[in-house]
């Protein structure tokens, strides 16, 4: 018997480039963005980028940080992280896994961010991934150990250290009290 995604249409990064509006693609699936985040999304949004951008400022490795960038994985994968911070140059699109991955969660956007993007990173080889959850004030920090993320932080308070060629700390107390 045949499933309900043997009738599905199996889509491309090509027929990506082409769609409007904001969209992700995963495994020839289109998934239809959430309209424009709320105020406390891009605050968060904001707030991370400046603290990761004054860290790395200086970095000799050549690491950057920058938000909603597509990431195209593979001929049917296109993925627009919040935040991604990368040590290499990017020409016009991410084409390889970034090191880090923060993804700002909201509700409509959670069971996304914590289950299919979660697998998804995991499989890609993302170091890190970091699900921030504003309407709790929380940050929860994965780590890839022996290809399966392991939690490393899950806390509403203190700082967490991103451990790559040139590492940054995110301090959860400058996120909350400025949102």
């Amino acid at each position: 018997m045949n499933t309900v995604k043997d009738y599905l249409p199996h889509y491309t990064v090509r027929d990506y480039f082409q769609w409007e509006g904001d969209w992700e693609l995963i495994e020839g699936i289109p998934y239809a963005m959430a309209p424009s985040p709320l105020w406390k999304h891009q605050r968060v949004m904001s707030i991370l980028v400046r603290q990761i951008e004054g860290q790395l400022e200086n970095c000799p490795e050549g690491c950057f940080v920058c938000q909603e960038v597509d990431w195209i994985i593979n001929e049917d994968t296109v993925v627009r992280p919040d935040v991604v911070v990368v040590c290499k140059r990017v020409e016009e699109y991410l084409k390889s896994p970034p090191e880090v991955i923060f993804e700002i969660v909201s509700k409509s956007t959670a069971f996304k961010d914590e289950n299919l993007k979660f697998s998804l990173y995991e499989r890609e080889k993302v170091k890190y991934y970091a699900i921030v959850y504003p309407d709790l004030k929380k940050m929860r920090v994965f780590k890839l150990e022996k290809n399966k993320y392991e939690k490393v932080f899950d806390d509403e308070t203190g700082s967490f250290t991103f451990q790559i060629k040139c590492s940054f700390s995110i301090d959860l107390e400058k996120i909350w009290r400025r949102i």
